[in-house]
């Protein structure tokens, strides 16, 4: 469990708060780059660990994101008209470019004009745009972008979405790391009996020696659903390894990345299969954006992949068009009870559904003081180790974790079937060769 203090350091994300401020040492996927679809469209409201700024793509093309009160009567520029490279104020003129530079004053004479515009600049964020997400610092010269694989592949290979989360970010982090939790809510139901997903509402199959492995391991998922957790560390995070008993004497391994501060590669996926990664972007102490990706690095997102995930599938929520999810806390995210007793563990359609609902449910902020863990918690006690010593670090005026070392994100997750004789140094080497984290350390 966490101290009272120790759960408050996790959660709150203000600019005077250590994990606010470490926080702000790294990039943060801000806005996708589909929500300000052309040049001089309309700006848009943004909130990012708890501040409010506006996004606007200028006549150019490019993106800025500003503080929203014009300095001169403090109007808010979510009104402004986004015009020849600036949003103009609509109260009496004053114009901004997408770096916050004040560049006319219309209202007042050209030699008070040009005294005042060099003392009225705004506050702006550090822009890149790459891989269909804007994404934003809060210091002045940060590091290159983290070397994610999915800002490599290109487009075609690539979709990425959003969903809000109404509860505080790091809670959403761990439900994504706690993926023991596959064994129970992402299981099917079949005569009041666990089952898998594919047998969910029906009689369940039996093993065979053809049947491929990307359908045992569902089965495998509800036959041991007690994991034993091994944690490796490395330059940018944690390799988390979650060992289930297979057939004939095998190991099933899913290995999830967390990458600090708040990103994670999920599981779920054997080399052939496309990859899936979400990060979790504090709106305020107590609701996330998270961003959802999916990526294959040798071939195209089918169209059909894309419908699927459009309309809700695994990793992504079904949501409107706002990015909030249809199934929320205030509709008990359409929980069928029907459905619960004959098909679906939960009675909630779709993982990412499932998973929201489990971690709102716990609150806002949850009470990690009266919690009791176990073993499959390990991944989840030492991703608050790893972020609450990220914390110590930067208040002790130090770079965090990863924060200036793009090159040790890129890295893969995935899943792995290895023989009674491998150890786990050769199960993550076979898996991943270069790719398991830099300097990864093994106990």
């Amino acid at each position: 469990m966490l101290s009272a203090a120790d759960n408050r350091k996790l959660t709150q994300t203000g600019s005077d708060t250590p994990m606010g401020q470490t926080l702000r040492k790294y990039w943060m996927p801000a806005l996708l780059s589909r929500e300000l679809p052309h040049p001089d469209c309309p700006p848009v409201r943004l909130k990012l660990l708890g501040e409010d700024f506006v996004a606007f793509r200028d006549s150019t093309g490019s993106v800025g994101i500003v503080e929203p009160r014009c300095p001169h009567r403090g109007a808010n520029l979510f009104f402004g008209r986004n015009e020849a490279c600036g949003l103009r104020c609509i109260y009496h003129g004053w114009k901004f470019d997408r770096y916050g530079n004040c560049v006319d004053i219309p209202n007042a004479s050209p030699d008070v004009a040009a005294r005042l515009m060099p003392r009225a600049g705004i506050r702006a964020l550090t822009i890149e745009e790459q891989g269909d997400v804007v994404w934003a610092h809060f210091g002045d010269a940060p590091p290159p972008l983290p070397d994610f694989e999915y800002l490599a592949v290109p487009p075609e290979q690539r979709f990425v979405s959003k969903k809000f989360q109404q509860c505080n970010w790091a809670q959403a982090v761990e439900g994504g790391l706690d993926t023991s939790h596959f064994s129970y809510l992402h299981a099917g139901i079949y005569d009041g009996q666990k089952a898998s997903l594919l047998d969910a509402g029906k009689q369940p199959t039996r093993k065979g020696e053809n049947e491929p492995p990307n359908q045992s391991r569902l089965r495998w998922l509800i036959e041991d659903g007690a994991p034993r957790f091994s944690v490796l560390d490395h330059d940018a995070g944690l390799l988390l390894c979650a060992a289930r008993t297979a057939d004939d004497d095998q190991t099933y391994w899913r290995m999830t990345q967390y990458l600090l501060p708040n990103h994670s590669l999920t599981p779920g996926n054997f080399p052939d299969d496309t990859s899936l990664m979400n990060t979790w972007v504090p709106y305020d102490d107590e609701s996330c954006w998270i961003f959802c990706y999916a990526w294959h690095p040798e071939r195209e997102i089918s169209e059909r992949e894309r419908s699927r995930y459009l309309n809700g599938s695994g990793l992504f929520a079904e949501v409107d068009g706002d990015y909030m999810p249809v199934r929320r806390r205030e509709n008990d995210y359409l929980i069928d009870r029907e459905l619960q007793r004959t098909e679906n563990y939960t009675g909630i359609s779709n993982i990412s559904e499932q998973d929201q609902a489990v971690a709102d449910s716990q609150g806002t902020i949850a009470d990690r003081t009266r919690e009791m863990l176990v073993q499959t918690d390990l991944g989840v006690t030492r991703f608050r180790a790893t972020i609450l010593q990220a914390c110590d670090t930067t208040t002790n005026g130090e770079h965090p974790k990863g924060s200036i070392d793009p090159t040790a994100y890129r890295v893969r997750s995935g899943d792995y079937i290895s023989n009674p004789s491998q150890s786990l140094a050769e199960v993550v080497e076979a898996r991943f060769g270069n790719r398991s984290g830099q300097n990864i350390v093994f106990p």
